[in-house]
Order: C-alpha cells, then sequence, then structure tokens
C-alpha cells in the first residue's frame, strides 16, 4: 500500500467493517471523517478522545504531534483536558532530543492549560528514521450535542479559517531549508517557518462554536482537498467550492513551485473547515478576534462535490496521500527538489 492515510475504500473494507458496537457509552466511534471518538460516562458531560500519530525530526514532532491532537479535540466542540504521549525512537536519537520533544510538549500544553497524564517511551527494535509520537487527547463537553454530520445540511456557507497549507509549509521550511535558500530570500523563509504561530485551531474552534457554527473540521493530512471530502462525505452533502477563494499565503504558493507539490493535498494544521447557515456572521466573529477567514462556497443537495475555477469545473475525488510523503519520499531518494 502507499505511504500516508489509506484510501477510504480500504479503510472501509479493511477497518471500519471489522468493528462491531457493543457498547452503549460510544455516543460516536470510528467512520470516515471521525477524527474524534465520543464516549457518554454520565449525565452531564461527554468524553471526547482523540489518537494522531506523528513522525518527524525530533526537534519539531512533539509540536505538530499536540497542536493535531488539540485542534481535534476542539472541532469536536469540546474543551482539551489532557494528552497521553507514545513515544517510539530510532535507536541513534540523544537523551537531549527527547528533552526537547517533552518540552516542546509541555510548553504547547501549558499554553492551552491542558495537562500530560501519561503515556509510554520506548527505543525502537525495528528500524526507524525518526521519531513516532502518538498523542491521545482528551476532551470534556456538554451532553446532547449534534454531531458535525449532524448538523452539516445543503444550503450552509463553507467558511475556512486562516490559510491552507500551513502545518505542510513548516515542515518543508524546517527540514529543507538549505534547498530553498538557494532561490528564495532568508526572510521569506523565516516568515514561513514562523507560521508555527499559527498551528492551533483551538481558539477558531472556541469562538466558533460561540458564533453559529453548524459543522467543524480539522484540515490536517491530505490537506483542504481530503477535508472538504472528508467532511461532505460524513454529512452526506455535496459542495460548490471557489478555488480561487481558498486560502494561500504566498510563501506556501512560492515553496510548493520549488518543490513542484499541489499546495490543496498538504499538511493544512492550522486551518479550520466550517459550515454555517450564517457564514458572514461566522467571519466577522472570527476576524474580530483577530483570526482571517473566509466564506468558499456552499453545501448543496445531492453528492456533487464541485470544484470552480473561473469557468471551469471539476468533480472534488476521495483524499489522496499528503503530499508531504511525496517530498519525503524524494528526500530519501536524494532528490533535493
Amino acid at each position: 500500500m502507499r505511504i500516508g492515510k489509506v484510501s477510504e475504500n480500504v479503510l472501509v473494507r479493511s477497518v471500519l467493517r471489522k468493528i462491531k458496537n457493543r457498547r452503549e457509552e460510544v455516543i460516536c466511534g470510528a467512520g470516515v471523517g471521525t477524527d474524534c471518538a465520543v464516549l457518554s460516562l454520565g449525565e452531564a458531560q461527554e468524553t471526547v478522545l482523540s489518537t494522531n500519530p506523528v513522525s518527524a525530526p525530533a526537534d519539531m514532532v512533539g509540536t505538530y504531534g499536540i497542536h493535531r491532537a488539540l485542534n481535534n479535540i476542539a472541532t469536536s466542540r469540546a474543551e482539551p483536558v489532557g494528552v497521553l504521549l507514545s513515544i517510539l525512537l530510532p535507536e541513534d536519537v540523544e537523551e537531549r532530543e527527547l528533552q526537547k520533544m517533552m518540552e516542546q510538549a509541555e510548553e504547547i500544553c501549558a499554553a492551552f492549560h491542558v495537562e500530560i497524564i501519561g503515556g509510554h517511551t520506548e527505543v525502537a527494535a525495528a528500524e526507524i528514521r525518526e521519531p513516532i509520537l502518538t498523542v491521545t487527547g482528551i476532551g470534556k463537553r456538554a451532553r446532547n450535542r449534534l454531531t458535525d454530520g449532524q448538523a452539516v445540511k445543503p444550503g450552509q456557507d463553507v467558511i475556512i479559517s486562516k490559510w491552507i497549507g500551513l502545518e505542510g509549509t513548516v515542515r518543508l521550511v524546517k527540514e529543507g531549508r538549505e534547498a530553498l535558500l538557494t532561490r528564495y530570500p532568508v526572510g521569506m523563509i523565516d516568515e514561513a517557518a514562523a507560521f508555527e504561530r499559527f498551528l492551533s485551531v483551538v481558539p477558531d474552534a472556541a469562538i466558533a462554536v460561540r458564533s453559529g457554527v453548524c459543522g467543524m473540521h480539522d484540515v490536517s493530512q491530505g490537506g483542504i482537498f481530503g477535508a472538504l471530502w472528508e467532511m461532505a462525505e460524513k454529512a452526506g452533502v455535496g459542495l460548490e467550492i471557489d478555488l480561487k477563494k481558498l486560502p494561500l499565503r504566498q510563501e506556501t504558493v512560492e515553496i510548493c513551485e520549488f518543490y513542484d507539490l499541489n499546495p490543496y493535498e498538504l499538511l493544512s494544521g492550522g486551518a479550520l473547515l466550517m459550515t454555517a447557515e450564517d457564514g458572514t456572521a461566522l467571519v466577522s466573529a472570527l476576524e474580530n478576534e483577530d483570526i482571517p477567514a473566509i466564506i468558499v462556497g456552499k453545501t448543496t443537495a445531492g453528492n456533487d462535490r464541485i470544484l470552480y475555477n473561473g469557468e471551469e469545473k471539476r468533480f472534488l475525488e476521495p483524499p489522496k496521500p499528503d503530499q508531504i510523503y511525496q517530498w519525503k519520499n524524494r528526500k530519501r531518494q536524494g532528490v533535493n527538489r
């Protein structure tokens, strides 16, 4: 199979069909486009859980992993409470690198009043190239909330906060800095690396919940194209999306052009995909808190998921492996671009 998330067909055929529902406490379990499980363990609140494996160099894996887990919890309308960390290390990693990973994780958790409540740390017997961090996020929320699959309906505005491709841009810059400096000025590369400050959607989601949001989906692996498909598939709706309105930073455009990557299929942690009956009001609420946002289209009846680019239109396809894996494969083969 190809590197990256397995295809939707494989996921359904070989994973989801093997899972049986047997506990009444499970309000929301495994499914296509479902990032979190929900357990009801009392009358007033529900527990929300999400697990995310991240493979990256030791100096950034903690940042990517914690943000991804907290983003998943927040987009499920829950308050992040704690995380469990499972750390799998290559044999040549040094203790100071492990310390750096934990310092990063603790810094982000402190910023969102979240506690690291346990986990496991191990040096792998099998050969791995870089640390693998699996973060299980735990959150809480009030009971009787609609799931996003129930709340997303035809005729709603589709909104995106901040910009797509942020997480992928950070990774490309931090791991491919020297190659990029052969074409681009230091100032541009440093600004792209600083996109790290945008990787959380916890504030975006909190504002959205207060401002009439119907559905939310964290834009991560597979980029915005993957997120649009997963949200629509989960809700059973169609889409009409204006490709030219999808928000991109120029730095992301330039870096993707350098590496011949598609920014619409690139890791996009930091962007939040939303639907609302009144998208203008939601955009205004986000922008009042200095979070850029834009309406990019509409949900529709039926299953057609259409991307418009001026007069041209094409149909959105099921999620593909993230472009970051294409870049990593080239890098392993010694190709800098």
